[in-house]
């Protein structure tokens, strides 16, 4: 997008929508500044492109006009039931046997220096695919489950978060966690690709890890973006600068439908590495929790029909939860939160 379209947008405060044929409607996906997004037909997008707004009815106002002024309709252009079948027709198997019939002879991914070895030469300059620190230390056993104790939120967040919002997989910005960590190895901004195509460097994607541009944190109101709160002093600061200063475990703290959208692992995995112990939610999405479970991240709802807010929970609590190695799947707990003024609330 051109800058000074990119300016005019903040300035005035602008919400601007996409029209897409795809089925990745998340916020921020198509273009961080975008904050309404339509999922139309391919014709669809096209009329739109064309018209340059949203703000008009196809059904009776024109597309633009022709050579002679006169108004071009969308049924003007909008292909009949005999010109799609006409074009079908032009289609064939013999088509698709000829474009892909060469698809594994590529000489440039057959050019890719590669050493023959049973196990992956892991490279510790490359930007791209590290040995992520989850896998150090693994042994045949898993480790006994210990207690939470005073931990801290580090988010406290509202209903239909999306793994898009946890782990977005659009563009890294220049001024987040991640784009500093690139520019520090080197990387200049138009090679840093995305979060999507960096999924292989754990350094990367636990730095954008809650860092989706539209994305909001009660703990730090007024923001919009991956920002929290350092418990200590107070400052506001990125998610994963405030993870990084915290002395102990940390909480997530969310309304319904958790963990919605695409069953992106990643949205487990940063968050495990952000040092975050628990989620509790009013409801979570069924895969997203288990891949919180996977990565021994505890999945908690809260009972009765009880929400963060309707218990009066702020976000500066320290929460203890009492969870060992006899823990069941449904079980109940009775989690702790010590509030400084209220005392402990019993959860």
């Amino acid at each position: 997008m051109p800058e000074a379209i990119d300016a005019a947008i903040d300035e005035a405060g602008l919400v601007v929508g996409s029209v897409i044929s795809g089925n990745r409607n998340f916020e921020g996906r198509v273009h961080g500044k975008v904050k309404a997004s339509y999922l139309a037909s391919p014709p669809l997008v096209v009329a739109y492109a064309i018209c340059g707004t949203l703000d008009l009815d196809l059904a009776t106002e024109p597309l633009g006009h022709d050579t002679n002024g006169a108004p071009v309709m969308l049924h003007d252009v909008w292909p009949s039931d005999e010109d799609i079948a006409e074009a079908r027709k032009a289609i064939t198997p013999s088509m698709f046997r000829d474009r892909y019939k060469d698809a594994m002879n590529e000489p440039r991914w057959d050019g890719i220096p590669s050493e023959p070895s049973p196990l992956y030469p892991w490279q510790e300059d490359s930007t791209y695919i590290r040995l992520p620190t989850f896998f150090q230390g693994l042994g045949p056993e898993a480790p006994p489950i210990a207690p939470i104790e005073s931990a801290r939120v580090l988010l406290k967040l509202g209903d239909s978060i999306t793994t898009d919002h946890i782990s977005p997989a659009g563009a890294i910005l220049k001024s987040g966690p991640a784009g500093r960590w690139l520019q520090e190895q080197g990387v200049e901004k138009g090679d840093f690709n995305s979060f999507g195509s960096r999924r292989g460097n754990h350094e990367v994607m636990m730095r954008g890890t809650f860092a989706n541009v539209r994305i909001r944190n009660e703990l730090a109101p007024g923001t919009e973006g991956g920002w929290s709160i350092d418990h200590a002093t107070g400052e506001v600061m990125s998610v994963y600068e405030a993870a990084q200063n915290a002395d102990g475990p940390m909480v997530v703290l969310a309304g319904a439908q958790y963990g919605t959208g695409s069953s992106r692992d990643w949205a487990a995995k940063g968050t495990y590495l952000l040092g975050v112990k628990a989620v509790m939610a009013t409801s979570f999405e069924r895969i997203h929790r288990s891949n919180l479970v996977g990565m021994g991240v505890l999945p908690l709802t809260f009972v009765d029909g009880q929400t963060h807010a309707s218990l009066g929970l702020d976000g500066t609590e320290h929460f203890s939860i009492p969870i060992t190695d006899d823990v069941q799947p449904l079980q109940r707990l009775t989690v702790s939160a010590t509030h400084a003024e209220r005392g402990e609330i019993l959860l």
